[in-house]
């Protein structure tokens, strides 16, 4: 199976995608310790990923692997591979209470593992439960809790547990203890595919694969919240090839009072993002705020920075031009659409994610106003000259001026997890 991207603007063949399921539920549980953005409704959003899914498939000949599918079935069809499975799911459940009855749940699951089906472990890793087991009184009484332990709610962000660079597949170790078990299911989905990923991001080392972009004979690479200095050089060392890389300082946002929300630009795709092989989506305000220090290739796995300056600067001498966002199109994930070739894109329908997006922000503002005040008002400045000009992205002059046919989606619900299509593909192939 080949695996490699050059360029974001190369033609789309294969992606990975996780359709949510009962993380989700969990997930919805508690929204801001889950990473979410704030609430939304699971069944639409479920139809939503169906819709991303069949568009990729049926309008623009994308192949789409599902991770639970790719996991399952291998594990249906090679011993070996199901005993990989089972025991990394073994590894991931744990007991505590009654000492004799515990010993007594752990036995029976591993006598039992050849009897349950592959679906049973993936679930394990998903939810990675915690049995906790009390004896009653009376003849087999007991009281018997199952708690889900940092359950893999975001996993349907494929793009983030690796990055697939001109090399091949670069594991991520994730920032957030909510995420740092996901790549555990993918690099099991890697292993059922045949494919040995080029390089796997080691402690003390964090990288995201949402802070990486390809653009032919250069790279970006993204480092703040998610990706630290040590997973930016470990990146540079084994896992890229390009002439060039731009390493890319998150930036503050400069609406936020001196303060700092590291959730609203966590990624540089959710600022960023190329829509064809000349031009580039992005919110200029943070564009130009963000640092970048650059890097030559000087020989396999050695770089030597030769240069710094601003990321809205560096894309401009590159040949790039730029679309320019709106502070509230940036929040509505605007920069998170998908580019399946050249010039064309499958995009977020800004407008619609905006009412959900400033009511969470008005919450914010009301907790917090010397915060997130200025933002708001600006977001709330942009909602009403965007409603009156009709100029919401990707429904943009700029879009069509220079020839970058999008393809709207409307994500209400999945983008409630604070990410659109980008956050969701992980890009496997491009050629």
């Amino acid at each position: 199976m080949k695996v490699g991207a050059r360029a974001e603007w190369d033609r789309l063949r294969t992606v990975m995608m996780h359709r949510p399921g009962i993380e989700m539920h969990l997930g919805l549980l508690a929204p801001y310790a889950s990473l979410y953005e704030r609430a939304f409704n699971l069944g639409d959003a479920l139809l939503e990923h169906h819709k991303l899914e069949y568009i990729l498939k049926r309008e623009f000949g994308v192949r789409v692997l599902r991770l639970k599918e790719v996991i399952v079935e291998a594990a249906e069809r090679d011993d070996g591979f199901r005993e990989k499975l089972i025991d990394a799911a073994l590894e991931w459940v744990g007991y505590r209470g009654s000492r004799v009855e515990a010993a007594r749940a752990k036995r029976e699951l591993e006598r039992n593992s050849e009897i349950l089906d592959p679906v049973h472990f993936f679930n394990i890793i998903l939810l990675n439960p915690l049995i906790d087991l009390a004896k009653g009184k009376g003849a087999r009484a007991m009281y018997v809790d199952i708690i889900e332990r940092q359950p893999l709610s975001n996993i349907y962000f494929m793009r983030d547990q690796q990055a697939v660079t001109d090399r091949g597949i670069a594991l991520s170790r994730m920032s957030k203890p909510q995420r740092r078990r996901e790549s555990l299911l993918t690099r099991l989905a890697w292993d059922a595919l045949g494919l040995n990923p080029v390089h796997s991001t080691q402690g003390p080392g964090t990288f995201e694969g949402g802070d990486f972009m390809p653009m032919g004979d250069f790279a970006l690479i993204g480092t703040g919240d998610r990706t630290n200095r040590e997973g930016v050089e470990q990146m540079l060392k084994h896992a890229v090839g390009f002439d060039q890389v731009a390493v890319v300082h998150q930036p503050r946002h400069p609406l936020l009072g001196g303060s700092t929300d590291r959730m609203i630009n966590m990624h540089l795709d959710t600022y960023l993002n190329v829509a064809s092989s000349g031009v580039v989506v992005g919110s200029e305000l943070l564009l130009k705020d963000a640092k970048v220090e650059v890097y030559d290739m000087e020989g396999a796995g050695a770089y030597a920075r030769s240069g710094s300056g601003d990321l809205l600067s560096y894309l401009k001498k590159k040949g790039f031009r730029v679309i320019d966002i709106t502070t509230l199109e940036q929040m509505c994930y605007a920069t998170n659409f998908l580019c399946v070739r050249d010039g064309h894109i499958l995009a977020v329908e800004t407008d619609r994610a905006a009412k959900n997006v400033l009511a969470n922000l008005r919450v914010k503002a009301g907790e917090n106003p010397h915060r997130y005040g200025a933002l708001l008002s600006q977001a709330e400045k942009d909602y009403s000259s965007l409603r009156l000009s009709g100029n919401f992205f990707p429904h943009k002059r700029d879009v069509y001026q220079f020839d970058v046919d999008a393809v709207p989606m409307t994500l209400t619900n999945l983008t409630g997890g604070y990410g659109g299509a980008h956050c969701m593909t992980c890009s496997l192939y491009r050629s």
